[in-house]
């Protein structure tokens, strides 16, 4: 990466900092949509379909299939049009979703709430940026922090979503949870309104440059397979647990209101500790925070596995959480440190959709195994990946070569 000086990095960050809290207001209101999304659309399909329960993930999986599809026209849009506009319109994807969703709820159609929550997604592959965003103006020092900043805005959509899923799912009783997709909706527009304050410049790229490496030299570089193997993990075995966790705890006899306190204290545990994740990647480097949340996720499975409480429940959910936020920007900083300025684009692109093409993958596995299995071999599942990414970067560490962007 080229240096720069501490007064050009002084300047720069007062950029980056401003645009890192506008970010971090606006993840906030977009981690509220999925956190609805994941907090009901599991028990909405479950309340929807037939004898044959497993489906019931389908509209969540939806979700995550969204986000697969939306990283490549984020990025391109992001280059043409900017930052801010791309997502302002993402934004928009949000308000219609909630419309969609809350229809669907109303018409007891399985198939629509489907649709829906894939256009959730696709507003959630644009929120998935704001992290890169973050990271486009801020010097070499302040990018972790400005990553770990916008993933701050996730404490307060731990609090707003499932609170609103409480809150607004017996607004048209006996119609459950309707009345959550509409106030998605009016989140949304908030989204907007808080977005139009971003201002992110477009890169001025130097003659001869516009496009950079060839993307096949910048992915074949052992960091950024490595960062890809670790975020892949950390996000698809979140989603794995996650996805299935409130199907299992209702089905061990737990409220709905239990379901979704789970998820609101693993949305917690997944962003809070972004207030000082980005300073233990300055301190203690990023492989070792990365390595330190793939433990952690291990953690989360052990404890899963001891029993069906709704104590034991919750403490696996916000291991899980802590587990994907160290796994996952540490991760995400790997892969900031693979690329130019010219080639941020596509490099963010190739790196999300594989992240979450395979969260797709993880999301609908889940609910077919808790179905046919159960609880106890979703937990189990999930140690193999981890060993397997723990190897990838202890491999890195002692003999993977840091290439320099």
């Amino acid at each position: 990466m080229t240096a720069v000086s501490h007064a050009d990095d002084h300047v720069d960050d007062v950029l980056a900092r401003r645009n890192a809290l506008i970010l971090a207001v606006a993840q906030a209101l977009g981690g509220a949509n999925a956190t609805i999304v994941f907090a009901s659309a599991a028990l909405v399909g479950h309340y929807l379909l037939g004898e044959d329960k497993s489906l019931a993930t389908l509209p969540v999986t939806a979700y995550v299939l969204g986000m697969a599809s939306s990283t490549i026209p984020v990025q391109l849009l992001s280059r043409w049009i900017g930052r801010r506009l791309t997502f302002m319109g993402g934004a928009t994807l949000g308000i219609a979703s909630g419309l969609m969703a809350a229809q669907a709820v109303f018409d007891g159609s399985f198939f629509r709430l489907c649709i829906a929550t894939f256009v959730a997604g696709c507003y959630g592959g644009f929120t998935q940026a704001y992290r890169f965003a973050a990271a486009d103006t801020a010097s070499d020092v302040f990018r972790p922090k400005a990553i770990s900043w916008v993933l701050i805005g996730g404490v307060a959509a731990a609090f707003l979503g499932p609170q609103i899923v409480i809150h607004t799912k017996d607004w048209f009783s006996p119609i459950m949870f309707a009345g959550s997709f509409l106030a998605q909706s009016c989140v949304a527009v908030v989204g907007v309104v808080v977005l139009f304050f971003l201002r992110i410049p477009k890169p001025h790229l130097a003659a001869g440059r516009s496009g950079g490496r060839p993307l096949t030299e910048i992915i074949a570089q052992s960091r950024f397979i490595v960062a890809v193997i670790c975020g892949v993990t950390s996000y698809a075995l979140m989603s794995f647990v996650m996805t299935a966790a409130p199907l299992a705890m209702v089905a061990c006899h737990h409220s709905p209101d239990d379901a979704a306190l789970g998820i609101q204290w693993h949305v917690l545990a997944m962003f809070a500790p972004s207030f000082f994740t980005g300073t233990l990647i300055n301190r203690y480097g990023v492989e070792k925070v990365t390595a330190t949340g793939l433990v952690l996720l291990a953690g989360c499975g052990v404890i899963a596995l001891t029993g069906v409480e709704v104590a034991q429940f919750w403490a696996a959910l916000v291991l899980l959480g802590v587990g994907w936020n160290f796994g996952f920007i540490g991760a995400t900083t790997m892969v900031t440190q693979t690329y130019r300025l010219e080639e941020r684009n596509k490099v963010q692109a190739t790196n999300d959709f594989l992240i979450f093409g395979l969260q797709a993958v993880a999301s609908f596995s889940s609910g077919k195994i808790l179905a046919n299995v159960g609880w106890d071999a979703i937990n189990w599942a999930i140690f193999p990946f981890i060993v397997f990414a723990l190897g990838a970067l202890a491999w890195l560490v002692l003999f993977g070569q840091r290439e320099a962007a």
